[in-house]
């Protein structure tokens, strides 16, 4: 455990640290070391399977932001299904920003979409804010493919939420879906569907993607 913190310390640049507290308002700037992403990956790698990797995962809350990024990117190693969402579960509740909550999905989950999807709809209908948005980021991740139904758009029309986090991450699956499933996800993209705000930032998305029609783009913005 003290290990691990220790050698995240080890690792510490002052001014990425500086840098990416200004990413993470909500975020107090002593919480964060300044770890860069591809030494923390490089890091989990490393510890996967160590003897004090278990007790890392058990000790929640963590105190440090890259302490939580670590603790994601160790899930991603995970081989076993039913570990992995047992783990992400214990988790989810304790992340507290948008980076680490955007940062991790772990492969078993993406060969296991079936078995995942009454865990993503629990997500999704949380009250805690960055697992609700987990669950709806999973939505775009993994079911907008062949995997695709559009109860889930209707799952994440009917989120109602004060938090910016939960109703951005809304905004940019239904910018994807918009992509990817036009002809379903555009009566979403009408007045009254969702709240005004969240379907501006979803027509602002759309507007950026390039799997969205120039036509289909043309028409939104004379619609805001």
């Amino acid at each position: 455990m003290e290990n691990i913190t220790i050698l995240l310390l080890n690792l510490k640049d002052e001014g990425y640290r500086d840098f990416h507290s200004r990413l993470m308002p909500n975020i107090d700037k002593s919480r964060i070391i300044g770890v860069r992403t591809p030494q923390l990956r490089t890091l989990a790698k490393k510890l996967c399977g160590k003897p004090w990797t278990d007790e890392f995962l058990s000790a929640l809350p963590h105190f440090y932001y890259e302490e939580n990024n670590l603790h994601a990117f160790l899930l991603e190693g995970m081989k076993d299904f039913h570990e992995c969402v047992r783990r992400t579960e214990e988790f989810l509740p304790f992340i507290d920003n948008w980076a680490t909550c955007d940062s991790f999905l772990p492969p078993v989950f993406r060969k296991n979409t079936e078995e995942l999807l009454p865990y993503v709809k629990r997500w999704v209908s949380s009250d805690k804010t960055y697992m609700t948005r987990y669950g709806v980021g999973m939505l775009m991740k993994l079911y907008l493919d062949d995997n695709f139904s559009e109860e889930f758009l209707r799952m994440a029309a009917d989120i109602r939420s004060e938090e910016y986090y939960v109703n951005m991450m809304i905004a940019w699956y239904f910018a994807s879906a918009l992509g990817f499933r036009p002809e379903e996800t555009f009566p979403y993209f009408k007045r009254g569907v969702l709240d005004d705000w969240t379907r501006a930032k979803a027509i602002s998305k759309a507007c950026e993607s390039r799997r969205v029609s120039p036509e289909m783009k043309a028409y939104l913005k004379s619609t805001r």
